[in-house]
């Protein structure tokens, strides 16, 4: 049994929560953070503020390494039968015989959880800097799909929307910094881009406003709209899995989002999606999207412009290999 006294580590747990709300408050867009585990409790935005993607993962890096490693491995120095012992280990070893003890396993799931206080309040901040403009204005509204089949969209115009653009490139440069900043510890990078992205489609699962549009507004959503906001939650999926921070949770939010705008689109039109019609599918094949969403990551990331990729009509994505070419 653990010989470290319980005080000792509710101490260390207490210092480390302050320490965490510290951090908390130095992530641009926070105010206060009050300290869940003493009620009451609160801490006042006097630190310095986090205001670049480095700085704040650094943050995160740093909390996750006390948490994960230095203060358990602190906590088992000062134990009684350590002291008595004296053994030279190595981490792995240590890590081994802190977690036979019930007290210190509880104790360090308790720093976990303060770190993952840090950690969605990255997300939370990160992902209304996607949602609003700076402005304040919602970047992504109901009127941008319903508004597609009053334009008599053009093939060509087939790709990502402005917000999943966005999306896509903010994962891709926290990730690049993040592959950098948590060496040996992928798991906790991995997590972090699967919340973020996992808050920003919550959000719009969520948005009141926006379905209220989309299943009840005076422009019903047409097939048209309804490709393109498919193609946007395919390219999420797709480029979230390509980066393996697909999460089967987030793979279910967003089939569930698209199954409720299919829905809509249905009762608006009248028309099944999945059928064809006059011999003409409504919306394309599953390949078509996967395809679309492949080169929608190649434009973005630099790997290709529209003027280097060979234009062959009888391809399904030859709408978009002349998209921007005009």
């Amino acid at each position: 049994m653990l010989q470290l006294g319980g005080s000792t580590l509710d101490g260390l747990l207490q210092v480390f929560n302050s320490y965490i709300n510290l951090l908390i408050n130095a992530l641009p867009g926070t105010t206060m953070e009050t300290d869940q585990d003493n009620p009451g409790g609160s801490v006042q935005k006097t630190v310095r503020m986090a205001e670049t993607e480095s700085q704040q993962l650094a943050l995160l890096a740093n909390a996750s390494m006390l948490a994960d490693e230095l203060l358990p491995r602190g906590a088992m120095k000062l134990a009684p039968s350590h002291q008595a012992g004296r053994i030279l280990e190595t981490p792995g070893r240590a890590a081994d015989r802190q977690n036979r003890f019930p007290e210190h396993r509880e104790w360090k799931r308790k720093l976990q959880r303060a770190v993952d206080r840090l950690r969605d309040s990255f997300c939370r901040q990160h992902a209304l800097e996607l949602i609003f403009n700076e402005d304040g204005e919602i970047r992504l509204t109901a009127e941008i799909y319903t508004s597609i089949g009053l334009n008599n969209k053009n093939e060509a115009d087939w790709f990502p929307s402005p917000l999943f653009q966005v999306v896509f490139t903010k994962l891709t440069q926290i990730a690049s910094i993040a592959m950098d900043m948590f060496v040996g510890r992928e798991r906790f990078a991995t997590v972090l881009l699967m919340r973020l992205t996992e808050t920003v489609m919550l959000w719009l699962s969520e948005d009141q406003t926006f379905w209220g549009e989309i299943e009840g507004g005076q422009t019903p959503l047409t097939s048209l709209g309804l490709q393109q906001f498919y193609l946007d939650m395919e390219f999420v999926i797709f480029f979230s899995s390509q980066g393996r921070y697909l999460s089967r949770h987030l793979h279910q939010v967003i089939k569930n989002i698209i199954a409720r705008a299919v829905d809509a689109s249905a009762a608006a039109t009248g028309i099944d999606p999945y059928r064809s019609m006059d011999s003409k599918v409504v919306l394309p094949e599953d390949q078509w999207f996967v395809e679309v969403s492949q080169i929608a990551m190649k434009m973005l990331t630099g790997e290709a412009y529209f003027g280097n990729i060979d234009r062959d009509v009888t391809r399904p994505t030859a709408s978009v290999l002349s998209h921007g070419s005009n």
